[in-house]
């Protein structure tokens, strides 16, 4: 099971770092994903903190298990409002990948809890 968390662990938080670059350099498709939900630029770069910072804590959460879970739990909580943002722009062009992430942090809260 501890393998199962850490490869996913892994997954989520290179995916957390990438969509932070992303939004930090103003990259499309995060960019336009983002306006079309209505998000201001002025929080692009505090979400892509808030994706780091998660990224981090799933890395470390590798050795010290209940960083991992908090980390694991705050992305699932930042992804659901993410599709929340979605859901009530009517937005549905960055939907899926939102739908995505919140999968694979469930699942990683989920491993992280389970392989203790």
């Amino acid at each position: 099971m501890f393998a199962a968390y850490t490869s996913v662990a892994v997954v989520l938080a290179l995916m957390s770092a990438g969509t932070a670059n992303a939004k930090i350099r103003g990259m499309e498709p995060a960019v336009s994903g983002l306006l079309a939900a209505g998000v201001p630029r002025s929080w692009f770069v505090p979400l892509a903190l808030l994706n780091l910072a998660g990224a981090t804590g799933l890395l470390l959460g590798i050795a010290w298990r209940p960083l991992g879970i908090a980390s694991a739990l705050g992305l699932t909580l930042y992804f659901l409002g993410a599709l929340g943002f979605h859901l009530r722009a009517w937005s549905f062009k960055g939907m899926p990948m939102a739908a995505v992430f919140t999968v694979l942090s469930a699942a990683t809260l989920v491993l992280a809890v389970t392989a203790l």
